[in-house]
């Protein structure tokens, strides 16, 4: 047997598995639920973490990913993997959570224009983030680079962040953004480009500091 029949065997095996797990979780079984985290919970959690920089708040957050795929396992169309729709409501809680920050952050200046300087617990601690998908030399070093991920725009941002640090490949990224992969593929040049201008611009000032 071929390998390429074998490949088209395994995936029909999968996606009949597949959804057989989405009925069982329709019809609310507890057993299937917690299949469900403990095959996805890495994942989701890394994703979160990836964008959030928290592990705290990326704890809260793939809570709240589960909740709402519990909630809305009837609404899944299967026309995507479910671990695709899965990664789509990890990014969408995720960045919900990044503008709820901003948009606190904005209100409290014209309230208090010393809360804008005294918000610890609201934003990411670069200097103890790792990552588990990048490896830096040290600390510093990451900061730096999350901190200039962040001045990306958000399809830029989130991209560059599924492919680089989650390590998904073009096309799964593309399933997860609902965009083709030219547009991802011009998305990630351009967060390329931009983190190139960022750091070369970050080094040549503190070499001349």
């Amino acid at each position: 047997m071929s390998v390429t029949k074998l490949s088209t065997i395994f995936k029909v095996t999968e996606r009949i598995e597949e959804s057989a797990l989405i009925e069982q979780l329709i019809q609310g079984s507890e057993s299937a639920f917690r299949n469900l985290v403990n095959d996805h919970k890495d994942q989701v959690y890394n994703t979160c973490l990836g964008f959030l920089r928290n592990p705290h708040d990326a704890e809260d957050v793939s809570q709240e990913v589960f909740i709402q795929v519990y909630d809305s396992i009837g609404d899944f169309r299967e026309d995507a993997a479910l671990s695709t729709w899965i990664y789509r409501i990890s990014v969408t809680k995720s960045l919900e959570l990044i503008r709820y920050r901003k948009r606190k952050k904005r209100s409290g200046f014209f309230e208090a224009l010393s809360s804008l300087f005294n918000e610890p617990d609201d934003e990411p601690d670069h200097s103890e983030f790792m990552h588990p998908g990048i490896q830096l030399e040290n600390k510093e070093r990451a900061r730096i680079l999350f901190e200039k991920i962040d001045k990306l725009t958000e399809k830029q941002r989130v991209a560059f962040t599924l492919q680089k640090v989650d390590g998904l490949s073009y096309q799964e990224v593309a399933e997860v953004m609902e965009l083709s992969v030219p547009a991802i593929e011009s998305l990630i040049h351009r967060a390329k480009e931009n983190l190139k201008k960022q750091l070369y611009s970050y080094y040549q000032q503190n070499e001349l500091d």
